[in-house]
């Protein structure tokens, strides 16, 4: 076997393992099952509680709303008349599902041009940043999972207009997140045990 061949052949083959990070927990019911399977997130996101005060339940329900956990996560593409492709419907991508002009807001301001939003450590680190700067511009507790949520959606200008009463299907999302917050908190007093 030729020298190329064999190295296309181990590139290949490397290749193929390095997609498991993008794929979603098994279980996204249980905040153990989550954590056991990937411990990697639950010490990035114990790290960010640690440095900006959001706690891990309300860090996970907004993954999980937003991503489902799948680091690579992107938005839907949007179809004119059902079939012409016009582009994504936002640049929203990662755990996070942060945008591209608010992660380099947070890039810029952390001093942190190398993080990325498809590695677990940063989009904790940026979500932290996100709320802790909600608490401080809008006086949100970071505890409160269905406030944090509305303005990580709506951005806190939205917020402060308060955009999201004309949106009965956010709100309803609002209060799945804060449902799953409650969820995940109540697992993982059960799970540290």
């Amino acid at each position: 076997m030729s020298s190329f061949l064999r190295a296309t052949l181990m590139i290949v083959l490397l290749a193929s393992c390095g997609g498991g990070e993008f794929s979603a927990p098994r279980d996204l019911d249980n905040a153990c099952s989550i954590i056991n399977e990937r411990p990697k997130y639950y010490r990035a996101m114990q790290r960010t509680e640690r440095r900006w005060g959001v706690p891990v339940h309300v860090q996970m329900a907004v993954i999980h709303q937003e991503s489902k956990f799948i680091g690579n996560a992107k938005t839907p593409h949007q179809y004119a008349l059902g079939i012409i492709p016009l582009g994504r419907q936002s640049s929203a991508y990662g755990y996070s599902q942060a945008l591209d002009g608010t992660w380099e807001e947070y890039q810029d301001a952390e001093r942190r041009r190398s993080a990325r939003r498809d590695r677990i450590e940063d989009a904790t680190d940026f979500m932290g940043w996100y709320m802790h700067k909600s608490e401080e511009v809008l006086g949100i507790s970071k505890w409160d999972a269905q406030s944090q949520y509305l303005a990580y959606h709506e951005g806190r200008t939205g917020f402060s207009r308060r955009s999201f009463e004309g949106k009965p299907w956010l709100v309803a999302v609002s209060e799945r997140v804060a449902e799953r917050s409650q969820l995940y908190q109540a697992q993982l007093q059960s799970c540290r045990r």
